[in-house]
């Protein structure tokens, strides 16, 4: 059977009992848990899983459920943007795989999700529906607190489930992309426009 990875972010990167909880959801379903890391700058964990498409998505789906039961957004403050508390989840394709069945797991969990969390799910990446979500930071944009105004704006309908803003859990981005290579730098600037030439030039 083709294997997937999924990289699920989540709101939380201090309260390391309920990083335990979440960890143990997402594995209890038959993902195998490759690596786990948490920032409480960032105030994010960021989990690696890897299996089959129908054990993913279980234990994706466990993972959601317990992040809503554990994570309120209106309490949360970290220096990394975030519009969910499972903040986004993207599928990478592994052995056997293809970008096209990532894109199918994507689209699979995102409509299972709204359906069974009442939660607003955008695509993104390969999966995305509309060429101007393809982009994560596009879709971040105005952060948690300002996604309600930003649902309500033509064009910003999610694809799946309502267009409000879950009250603690937000909303949750979900998509299909190959792998990334991430790090963070510390510049010595409060200039913004030189921050984004520096990672223009580094990509």
């Amino acid at each position: 059977m083709p294997i997937l990875e999924a990289v699920p972010n989540v709101s939380e990167g201090r309260r390391e009992a309920v990083v335990d909880r979440l960890a143990a959801a997402a594995t209890g379903a038959g993902a195998v848990l490759a690596d786990r890391s948490s920032d409480p700058d960032h105030h994010r964990s960021v989990l690696t899983l890897v299996g089959e498409a129908e054990a993913l998505q279980a234990s994706l789906l466990a993972l959601y459920a317990e992040a809503l039961e554990r994570i309120d957004l209106r309490a949360h403050r970290g220096v990394h943007p975030r519009v969910g508390a499972v903040d986004v989840t993207p599928f990478v394709p592994l052995a056997g795989a293809t970008m096209a069945d990532a894109v199918a797991a994507a689209r699979s969990l995102g409509a299972e999700v709204a359906a069974r969390f009442d939660l607003p799910v955008y695509l993104y990446g390969e999966a995305a529906s509309d060429p101007g979500r393809r982009r994560l930071a596009d879709l971040r944009r105005g952060g948690f607190e300002g996604f309600p105004e930003r649902i309500a704006t033509p064009g910003w309908q999610p694809d799946y489930g309502p267009a409000r803003v879950h009250p603690t859990a937000g909303v949750t981005a979900i998509g299909a992309r190959f792998f990334l290579i991430a790090f963070n730098v510390i510049l010595a600037t409060r200039e913004v426009a030189l921050a984004r030439r520096v990672a223009r030039r580094a990509r």
